[in-house]
C-alpha cells in the first residue's frame, strides 16, 4: 500500500547552503505523526516543499503513490494535500461559518458564485456546520473570527483545511501563540479528526506532540537525525542532548 505522503533523498540548498539533505520519510495513511527539531532544523523549508511553495533541489515527493515533485501548490490541494500555517490567515471580519463555508465552496467549484446560488450554499453551509461541530465551534459559528480567542481561531483554521477534504493534512504550529489551557482544547479537537486523514503536526509543544502523535521524526541541521515512537524518542540520548534536554519526559 502507497504511503499517504513519501520523500526519497529530498534535498535544497540556496547556493553553497544546504538547508535540506537526502529527507526519507514516510507518512502512512491515517497516521498520526509528528515533526521536531530545533530552531534552524529546516522544518519550515521541508513543510514547503511538501506543498509546493519550495521546489527542492533534488529527491522526489509522491502523494499516494503518485509523484507531486513538480505539482504547483494548488493542484496538490485538489489531489488531497492540506495545510494550516503558523499564523493564521482567516477572513477575519466574516463569521466563522462563511470562513468554513468559502473552503467547502472552494472544494466544490462555486465560491466565485455561491453567493447567488442560494439552494447550493445551503448544502455547503450544513457541511460547514458540521465541521465546526466536530471541533466544538458550532456556538460560534455567526461570530466574526476576529472576535474569537486565538484558540479558536487556530480551530477554525483546522476547520476550514478539513473543508477542502484532504487525504493528508499538515498542521504548522497549530498550538502558537495559544495559552496552555487552549492548548489542551487544540489537542481534545486534533484528537477528534476524521481517522483516515493522515496528519503530520509541525509544533514546538512538546507535551502536546508526546501526547498527539504516533510517531515522531526528528530534523536536525536539514537532516533525519530519528524516528520512532513517542517512547523512543523520549530515550533516544541524540535526540535528549540536541533538543529535549536531559530532562524532558524522563
Amino acid at each position: 500500500m502507497p504511503a499517504a505522503l513519501q520523500t526519497e533523498k529530498l534535498c535544497k540548498s540556496f547556493g553553497a547552503l544546504t538547508v535540506a539533505q537526502n529527507i526519507d520519510f514516510r507518512l502512512e495513511a491515517g497516521a498520526r505523526h509528528a515533526l521536531i527539531g530545533p530552531n534552524g532544523a529546516g522544518k519550515t523549508t521541508f513543510v514547503n516543499m511538501l506543498t509546493g511553495a519550495l521546489a527542492p533541489s533534488s529527491g522526489s515527493i509522491s502523494l499516494n503513490g503518485q509523484e507531486i515533485t513538480k505539482t504547483n501548490q494548488a493542484a496538490r490541494v485538489k489531489l488531497g494535500l492540506g495545510r494550516t500555517f503558523q499564523i493564521t490567515t482567516l477572513f477575519r471580519r466574516l463569521p466563522v461559518l462563511d470562513n468554513v463555508a468559502l473552503a467547502v465552496a472552494e472544494r466544490e467549484g462555486v465560491a466565485r458564485r455561491m453567493w447567488k446560488a442560494a439552494g447550493r450554499f445551503t448544502e455547503i453551509k450544513e457541511e460547514a456546520m458540521t465541521l465546526l461541530a466536530t471541533l466544538g465551534l458550532a456556538d460560534d459559528a455567526n461570530t466574526p473570527a476576529q472576535d474569537l480567542p486565538y484558540g479558536k481561531q487556530r480551530l477554525i483554521e483546522i476547520a476550514i483545511a478539513l473543508g477542502l477534504k484532504p487525504k493528508v493534512l499538515l498542521l504548522d504550529e497549530p498550538a502558537a501563540g495559544v495559552p496552555s489551557e487552549e492548548s489542551k482544547k487544540i489537542l481534545g479537537n486534533l484528537e477528534k479528526l476524521p481517522p483516515e486523514v493522515a496528519v503530520l503536526i509541525i509544533e514546538h509543544d512538546m507535551d502536546l506532540v508526546f501526547r498527539f502523535a504516533q510517531q515522531i521524526t526528528v530534523l536536525v541541521q536539514g537532516e533525519v537525525l530519528v524516528q520512532g515512537t513517542p517512547t523512543e524518542i523520549a530515550a533516544d540520548r541524540r535526540v535528549r542532548a540536541v533538543y529535549l534536554g536531559e530532562g524532558a519526559h524522563a
